[in-house]
């Protein structure tokens, strides 16, 4: 796996339930073909093709950069998020689920805990690194449709895998989460929220978020994404599960 050298690693996020974040890999292998905020930042701004950006670059200097940047964030930060614009546990690339476990390590030294999101499988490893109770593992999960999976998430972990791995880290005693976005309207797929919230019914949190950057066929969707999101937060209510509606869809109520 090819390396690069970096600057800075650790910033301050804007997203509206992150605090800081780091990026230790460029690109993603998982080639997700619905409209990736990531990708879609990198093809702008940095001209990077569909093909560069499945092939993942790991920051060789992400260690080295974090034991300068970390002592300056011990006591400031609430939280570090793995990560906005990559996968930290990439499905079935070893290197980069290494290096994230070195990470997790290296942040949980300093007493800050980690808060990470993956569309792989988390390991053994991930667990035992994980010196933080305060660490909260989390996939991405839209779909429960194999089908959709191989078309639009060509080379994440399959459902069933994504699923396990994170009832597994549950089952270690960590918090998990599940961010359902970009949830795909009827016209995309027909599926059954209830379903899916139920299939992951263990974990300690939910965000909720609408398919975006892409133009949408399907006649009034802001209705169609309130009804789902009422949806889900009874779901979190019924079962204690927090529950976080992004802007886009609490802001058109």
């Amino acid at each position: 796996m090819e390396r690069i050298i970096r600057k800075q690693l650790l910033y301050r996020t804007g997203v509206e339930y992150g605090d800081y974040a780091l990026n230790h890999v460029l690109g993603c292998a998982h080639g997700c073909r619905y409209p990736c905020y990531a990708f879609l930042m990198n093809k702008r701004f940095r001209n990077i093709t569909y093909e560069d950006w499945t092939k993942p670059k790991i920051v060789e200097n992400a260690v080295e950069l974090l034991e300068k940047e970390l002592p300056k964030l011990k006591g400031k930060a609430r939280y570090i998020n793995m990560c906005f614009a990559t996968d930290p546990f990439m499905y079935k690339q070893l290197d980069v689920v290494q290096l994230s476990c070195d990470v997790i390590a290296l942040i949980n030294s300093y007493g800050i805990p980690v808060r990470t999101l993956t569309k792989g499988v988390y390991t053994l490893n991930a667990a035992k690194v994980s010196n933080h109770p305060e660490n909260s593992f989390g996939i991405t999960l839209v779909s429960l449709s194999e089908a959709f999976r191989q078309k639009y998430e060509p080379n994440a972990a399959p459902i069933d895998e994504r699923i396990k791995g994170l009832f597994a880290m549950h089952m270690c005693g960590f918090r998990t989460w599940v961010s359902i976005e970009p949830y795909p309207t009827p016209d995309i797929i027909e599926q059954d929220i209830e379903e899916l919230l139920e299939s992951i019914s263990f974990v300690n949190r939910i965000v909720f978020g609408r398919w975006n950057y892409g133009k949408l066929s399907y006649p009034k969707p802001d209705q169609f994404y309130r009804e789902i999101a009422s949806k889900v937060l009874e779901f979190g209510e019924k079962k204690g599960i927090e529950v976080v509606i992004k802007k886009e869809i609490e802001n058109v109520r």
